[in-house]
């Protein structure tokens, strides 16, 4: 059976849409569903594979220049259905019964105008163009873009120390690390929140880039079980678990403080954002191994 994505390409939001409708098409078992709108207006997608009480999350693309993690798991999700139609083995595991035993939820691309503004240059609408390139200091060059369109950094806008992160970061709308003037006072956010809370997830991993590393606590407040998990995912991927680090209100921050449930933060790949195609080959066979652990663990 064929491929359905190449990941191995300029991956951006309409790129990905069309992937997900041939997925759609070929396997329709899956399902689909929009959780909100971006600025623009553009529809969130969630895809949902399996059927067990273990609710694992996914998401990618939570910054612009990032567009790559959604490729990558966009990739994996095609692999996965692949070895579930063909019924193959996923190593040691039995893809029917990661099927049965978890439900997995994807957010592919969570700031799909940050992505399409990196990858394919500011929006046409008038009104938009000329303030995203104020917000630009007036430069056409996007690559550094990590906001949403309206110059928000979506993975500083929840309310997990947030004021502690807004404190040493930008208080201005710009291509980064400005959190807003309040907790989930963006679209993207408060769809991501409010999609949390309705699916009462056991585990979320938050795929960004660079630095091939993992961050797994925060505030101390993660749970005993988080510690085996990231030890799994650093075994299948090389990559190295990071415990604490000095940054605060970002998606997994928020979601192991308010449940007490692991959350990861993997930083795929290794150099200066946006990571070139070219690394693609090397990201997916190191950190395939996490997409897989994350659902048998």
């Amino acid at each position: 059976m064929e491929i359905i994505v190449n990941g191995k390409r300029d991956y951006d939001y309409f790129t990905m849409m069309r992937d997900i409708e041939k997925l759609l098409a070929y396997f329709p078992f899956i399902k689909v569903t929009f959780i909100g709108k971006s600025v623009l207006g553009l529809d969130i997608p969630e895809i949902r594979i399996g059927e067990g009480e273990k609710r694992v999350h996914y998401n990618g693309s939570f910054h612009g220049n990032e567009w790559i993690t959604t490729a990558f798991l966009m990739s994996c999700l095609n692999e996965y259905l692949l070895a579930l139609k063909c019924q193959t083995p996923i190593g040691d595991a039995d893809p029917l019964c990661l099927y049965e035993e978890t439900t997995l939820s994807i957010v592919p691309m969570v700031n799909p105008d940050g992505v399409n503004l990196v990858l394919n240059g500011p929006p046409a609408h008038k009104k938009w163009r000329a303030e995203v390139i104020e917000l630009n200091n007036g430069s056409l060059d996007f690559s550094g873009w990590k906001a949403n369109i309206r110059g928000v950094d979506l993975n500083d806008q929840f309310p997990a120390n947030w004021e502690g992160e807004r404190a040493r970061n930008p208080l201005t709308p710009g291509p980064r690390d400005y959190g807003g003037n309040r907790p989930l006072s963006e679209p993207e956010t408060i769809a991501m929140a409010e999609l949390t809370r309705k699916r009462n997830f056991s585990r979320v991993l938050a795929f960004h880039t660079q630095g091939e590393e993992m961050y797994w606590g925060f505030d101390g407040l993660e749970p005993p079980e988080s510690e085996p998990i990231v030890q799994e995912f650093s075994r299948v991927s090389g990559y190295k678990p990071v415990r604490i680090i000095e940054s605060y209100a970002g998606y997994k921050d928020w979601f192991i403080q308010e449940w007490r449930r692991p959350g990861f933060t993997i930083e795929l790949g290794c150099g200066s954002n946006p990571l070139p195609i070219s690394q693609f080959d090397k990201i997916y066979q190191e950190a395939l191994g996490i997409f897989w652990a994350g659902l048998y663990m």
